[in-house]
């Protein structure tokens, strides 16, 4: 089981903003507007508003750069920093909740001097350079970095506080979707996304009876892949028993759980999983002064527009190696990159990100299919196709002169590495772009014979 994506939203266009999940209570109020950490020294004081990949990189850059900063990580969940990442296996069964902790073993954190704090940051004040947290701590800041990530998008149903109905997103999620179902529990998933595709291998996994809801398209993954690859991964998750059926035939969630049908008749379900799409954690920014878009906007080195607040991870909006735009690019990796550069420039350093490449790597029950760069092709630009429908096989090569700028692949795991390189190191193909027209498979040579041409230059 594998699956990460940089450039996938899901379906969240679809439904309307949601306040964020919170899963666990905050820690025992002391009195209100507390300031809790603006003792008078000469040490520097970092906050850090998250504690995912993003921030729990940071503080140990910061840690290891300065024995005696002060650094603060305050996260709403009242759980170890865990991997989303690693969600699907928890629920599969291959490992515990623990084995989701991006660190192992108790007091890592304190350990190292890094004051861990479960709140919610309600207020961001520049001038003062503080946050406010939900309880009415106040927390002092020299440098401050947002990685608050994403949250899930609502049900485009109405009914979706009923019992029964979960998102996917959280580690108190997976707890509640493994204490209810059971194999031959009957599981509705609302939504086919990336997300989506994960949990299809989980629950295949625990045995139950699976009936997933497509996208507006009608087809699967439809925001990272092209309507050929999206109707072949459905056409497999069909074949290993996965019932699929279209939004336009729902009205609404009903107690039991229960979908009702466009001609009013009932299906019950153990449990509803809604997975359409997920949001960038930003409304508390309002009057913060900081700008946004989809995700906070940020500049090379994760600096915000406002003087010593940077943004890092799946939040922050920075450039688009493919576009040349900004984006959200949503995927661990890039996370921990973030993380690191971010906390280098809050203490003073030079470090610049490169860019993201719209990357998606994904196995649905079993499928691995790929994305990569502008998988969708260019304008004026060439593609190249192979398809095999019978075995699940496909193949597409997008061309702007003679470079690779985007490929999908579906049940080919040979050249994943190859595509990303071609694509990021922007090798000109020469002859071998025509070789690749005539067969996409030739990846591997072609990247081969440039490497040796440029190395011999």
């Amino acid at each position: 089981m594998l699956g990460f994506g940089s450039c996938d939203k899901e379906d969240a266009e679809t439904v309307a903003p949601v306040e964020p999940v919170k899963t666990q209570e905050t820690v025992t109020k002391p009195q209100p507007k507390e300031v809790v950490n603006t003792v008078e020294t000469n040490e520097k004081k970092y906050v850090l508003i998250g504690a995912g990949p993003a921030s729990v990189r940071a503080a140990e850059t910061l840690r290891k750069a300065d024995a005696s900063c002060s650094i603060t990580m305050i996260g709403l969940e009242k759980e170890s920093p865990y991997s989303r990442m690693a969600l699907p296996y928890y629920l599969s069964g291959m490992i515990e909740d623990t084995g989701t902790h991006l660190r192992k073993g108790e007091g890592h954190f304190e350990g190292l001097g890094i004051n861990h704090v479960f709140a919610k940051v309600d207020k961001i004040d520049a001038q003062k350079h503080n946050v406010t947290v939900d309880n009415g701590d106040v927390y002092d800041y020299d440098k401050l970095m947002i990685a608050t990530g994403s949250r899930p998008a609502n049900s485009p149903f109405p009914g979706a506080d009923n019992k029964g109905v979960v998102n996917c997103w959280t580690l108190e999620d997976g707890r509640e979707i493994l204490n209810t179902i059971k194999p031959g529990s009957k599981v509705a998933l609302l939504g086919a996304g990336f997300v989506a595709s994960i949990i299809i291998e989980a629950m295949l996994k625990r045995g139950v009876d699976l009936t997933v809801m497509m996208g507006r398209t009608g087809r699967m993954v439809s925001r990272m892949m092209d309507e050929t690859a999206g109707d072949m991964i459905k056409s497999w998750c069909e074949a290993k028993g996965v019932t699929t059926i279209l939004p336009a035939s729902i009205k609404s969630i009903e107690a039991g759980p229960a979908l009702k049908r466009d001609d009013d008749s009932l299906t019950e379900y153990d449990l509803i999983i809604v997975a359409t799409g997920v949001y960038s954690n930003i409304e508390f920014l309002e009057g913060s002064g900081i700008e946004t878009d989809s995700g906070i906007l940020v500049d090379a080195g994760l600096r915000t527009n406002v003087d010593d607040i940077f943004a890092a991870g799946d939040v922050a909006q920075g450039l688009d190696f493919s576009t040349g735009g900004q984006s959200v690019h949503a995927i661990q990796p890039t996370a921990v990159d973030h993380g690191r550069i971010a906390a280098v420039n809050m203490m003073g350093g030079a470090a610049a990100y490169k860019g993201s490449l719209c990357m998606n790597v994904l196995d649905t029950a079993g499928l691995v299919s790929t994305s990569f760069g502008s998988w969708g092709g260019v304008e004026g630009g060439e593609t190249a196709t192979l398809v095999d429908l019978e075995n699940y096989k496909y193949i597409r090569l997008n061309f702007k002169d003679d470079l690779l700028v985007g490929a999908i692949t579906v049940g080919r795991t040979d050249s994943i590495g190859v595509m990303r390189g071609l694509i990021q190191s922007e090798v000109s193909l020469g002859d071998w772009k025509e070789k690749l027209t005539e067969d996409p498979t030739l990846l591997m040579n072609a990247y081969l014979s440039r490497s040796l041409d440029i190395a011999r230059n």
